[in-house]
């Protein structure tokens, strides 16, 4: 189990991580991370300091909330609302989400606006075959009455398309929740890429998506591991 130096080490990384990729949106998104807690405590968990931008988050400024948006570490820096009634109902209600990703990002977002959502016709988005879930849109997420349908969208699966909106992945650790969304964002490029080709896109058989999942790409914790520090590296943050 990791120190807290080194959740918040890895949690502030990754938000520089995003920057360097182009994966954020002014001052708005989120990714979080759970704190351990006694089994008979309200999950906690860290998120960034409403006001900052991804390039400017550091282990020291991250702020430790509980799932009713108390700041518990004595800070009195703001958090986004809509930050926290996303991820708190998930942290909350799935013990296995220790770690939350939530984007904006252009291709993303336009998968997110196509009544059919993701395709599995190509090799990324094959690898999530039976693990996307879709939420419709209900305007800005910061209404604590959306939380449970939010929750029943996403049931058991990893990976969620808000519709009109974004995406958002949950993972037992940083690392992997890091893949996850890699993942599903190049699934998401690769499918406006083909829609923009002529001629028809050519469809995987379900007995052949069926078999993917058994065998994805990067499927230990070790490697979703040597990945996310390979990303830190090449972006200059390790």
């Amino acid at each position: 189990m990791q120190t807290d130096i080194e959740r918040r080490a890895d949690l502030a990384a990754c938000y520089r991580l995003f920057d360097w990729l182009g994966w954020t949106e002014l001052i708005f998104n989120h990714i979080t991370v759970r704190v351990p807690t006694p089994s008979d405590q309200k999950p906690e968990y860290l998120i960034n300091q409403f006001g900052l931008h991804y390039a400017e988050v550091r282990p020291d400024n991250l702020v430790r909330i509980d799932i009713d948006g108390n700041t518990l570490d004595g800070s009195e820096a703001k958090i986004n609302r809509a930050g926290f009634v996303i991820h708190s109902a998930i942290h909350a209600a799935r013990d296995d989400a220790h770690c939350i990703m939530h984007v904006h990002t252009t291709a993303g977002c336009a998968v997110a606006c196509k009544e059919e959502g993701l395709r599995h016709d190509n090799f990324y988005s094959a690898m999530l075959f039976n693990d996307v879930a879709y939420h419709d849109y209900e305007g800005v997420t910061t209404n604590l009455d959306e939380q449970p349908r939010l929750v029943a969208s996403l049931a058991k699966r990893n990976h969620l398309v808000l519709r009109n909106h974004g995406l958002l992945v949950v993972g037992p650790d940083i690392p992997t929740a890091f893949n996850r969304l890699w993942t599903m964002q190049r699934a998401c490029e690769i499918q406006l890429a083909s829609d923009a080709g002529r001629g028809p896109n050519r469809v995987i058989p379900e007995n052949i998506l069926r078999t993917v999942p058994e065998s994805r790409v990067a499927s230990s914790s070790e490697v979703h591991r040597l990945i996310f520090d390979s990303m830190l590296r090449r972006a200059g943050i390790a």
